[in-house]
């Protein structure tokens, strides 16, 4: 079959003004800044404008990610095209992509095939410059760090207690640790440091959280970046780098509108990591878009035991959000995965290995409607191999436990292939009582959070501590940060914090080796297995097929 890439269709698109798309929300140019003719930023002040919209939220997540692909970001998008073409007012908000994976393993970010947000080379190259504008602020903030203990060091900062690292938005494993400060006294003082990937730094995550320019500033000098000798936490503000930084994000906060190839109204903004953060584009964003439409689609990084808890648990705790329906995305290619097929079988018909793939979905199902007590519907996303008995044993399989269920071809047909995903979602909002249950109350200890997430959410049967982890979650309760959720960072490619445990692992532990305190995000961090904030590009990067012509035509960007 001879199927034009991503970035063919994208090119051959009919891309309209982005003050037309603009029109379609009520906006003018005023209230625009302007990026080019297909990118905008929209002022977040408009939101004290109040409409008393009720808006749909629904939430997009997955079965965990496979490398056979699940489609996440793709069925987000169809969707929005096909509500839309049901004569809904919808919008699509989604996270910015990173450099990083782009032009890594993963390729580009916007979705794929007929279901894309437009100017795709735009969106994952650059874009407005968000990324950056927190990468300078995470900067900034470290060479503060640093010029203050060159300069006396009158807070104490125990050199060897810095937890503060430099960013930058690329994959290079390179930079994971380094020794900086060398070469005399009049450089700085020579320390352990390194380097994470800009959309994991903390500045991401409390970007993407905050309400406004002043909540941001508020977070911002909470950052705890390090300790003095005594154990004494060491925050932004005691640095006053909060305002500076504060700043250089003052553009950056307000959300990027584009469009869908279909002409559908999209935020794109702020993109924290999944496996590290709590993986959601901002709270802005997506309270901007209630603001404006009557159906906001929305996704959630990873599987659903990684970007929906997260997005349930946090971002929703936080900003007060109650999702209408969540859209679980399962492929067959990634079932039969989880059931055991090697990637270069997975084209060929497998009905048994599906079946031992599906208790995966199951899982997932069953934490959206039973755990947080949401209406669900399975969004099988049809790839061209896919044989009918397959689909059909999905489809019979969902039925069978009273779940609802939908064959999405967005990637295909556009929002004309998301039709019936759509329909269901419709009467998801329409008929069936979306009462959010959080996973933890507040006021548990953290040691019982993490415990409840793992239990309810991993299937585990218990949570092992390390040592270190004992005395720094001991610590954070004692500095008195134990109110705070808790931001699982744990492999997105298993239930379990074990990579390789695939379907529905039963009858394991989740080992947390370590406890950190993201106090501008709001949040507690426990770390499971081998997560690194910053990844390494793979033997064939995909950055190796990208190129530009010379008219300025971008090529190989997936």
């Amino acid at each position: 079959m001879g199927f034009k890439s991503d970035i063919e269709i994208a090119q051959e698109a009919e891309v309209k003004d982005i003050r037309e798309i603009a029109e379609k929300l009520d906006l003018t140019e005023e209230d625009l800044d302007l990026y080019g003719k297909y990118k905008a930023k929209v002022d977040y002040n408009l939101l004290k404008k109040g409409n008393g919209k009720k808006s749909k939220l629904i939430l997009t997540t997955a079965i965990n990610p496979t490398p056979a692909g699940e489609g996440k970001t793709t069925t987000t998008i169809g969707v929005a095209d096909a509500l839309t073409r049901l004569n809904k007012n919808t919008l699509v908000a989604l996270r910015e992509p990173s450099l990083g994976p782009v032009f890594g393993i993963k390729g580009g970010a916007a979705g794929g095939g007929y279901a894309q947000v437009v100017p795709m080379e735009d969106i994952n190259l650059h874009f407005t410059g968000d990324i950056h504008a927190i990468g300078a602020a995470n900067n900034l903030l470290a060479a503060m760090i640093d010029n203050h203990m060159h300069h006396g060091n009158d807070l104490g900062i125990d050199v060897r207690k810095v937890n503060w690292r430099r960013a930058v938005d690329m994959n290079d494993r390179q930079l994971r640790n380094v020794t900086d400060g060398l070469g005399g006294k009049g450089n700085g003082v020579p320390r352990e440091d390194g380097f994470d990937i800009t959309v994991a730094s903390e500045v991401m995550a409390a970007f993407c959280l905050a309400d406004d320019i002043k909540d941001l500033k508020e977070r911002l000098g909470k950052i705890v970046i390090g300790f003095t000798k005594e154990d004494k936490p060491v925050t932004c503000k005691d640095l006053n780098a909060h305002g500076a930084m504060a700043a250089l994000l003052k553009d950056a906060l307000k959300p990027n509108l584009v469009q869908t190839l279909e002409g559908t109204p999209a935020f794109v903004h702020g993109g924290p990591f999944a496996n590290i953060a709590h993986g959601c584009n901002s709270v802005i964003a997506t309270k901007m878009a209630m603001h404006f439409a009557d159906y906001v689609v929305t996704e959630a990084g990873f599987g659903a035991d990684l970007g929906a808890e997260k997005f349930l648990d946090i971002k929703c705790r936080m900003a007060d959000l109650n999702p209408d329906a969540v859209i679980i995305v399962a492929t067959v290619r990634a079932l039969k995965y989880n059931g055991g097929v090697k990637k270069d079988k997975l084209n060929e018909e497998n009905l048994e290995a599906l079946e031992k793939g599906l208790p995966n979905l199951i899982k997932h199902i069953e934490n959206i409607t039973k755990v947080f007590n949401l209406p669900a519907v399975v969004a099988i996303n049809k790839f061209p191999f896919d044989t009918d008995k397959e689909l059909q044993m999905i489809r019979e399989k969902c039925e069978e436990l009273g779940v609802n269920v939908a064959l999405s071809e967005v990637w295909e047909k556009g929002g004309e292939g998301g039709k019936e995903l759509a329909e269901e979602v419709l009467k998801l909002t329409e008929n069936e009582e979306a009462n959010l249950n959080f996973v933890y109350e507040d006021d548990l200890p953290i040691k019982e959070k993490i415990r409840n997430i793992a239990q309810k959410i991993y299937g585990a049967d218990d949570v092992n501590f390390t040592g270190k982890a004992l005395k720094e979650i001991e610590q954070l309760e004692k500095l008195g940060f134990s109110n705070m959720p808790v931001c699982m960072a744990k492999t997105q490619y298993s239930l379990s914090d074990d990579q390789t445990k695939l379907g529905r692992p039963q009858g394991f532990n989740i080992t947390v080796s370590q406890a950190k305190v993201s106090a501008g995000a709001g949040f507690i961090v426990a770390l499971t297995g081998e997560i690194m904030k910053m990844p390494g590009l793979p033997k064939k990067p995909a950055a190796e097929k990208i190129d530009v012509d010379e008219n300025g035509t971008i090529s190989g960007l997936f």
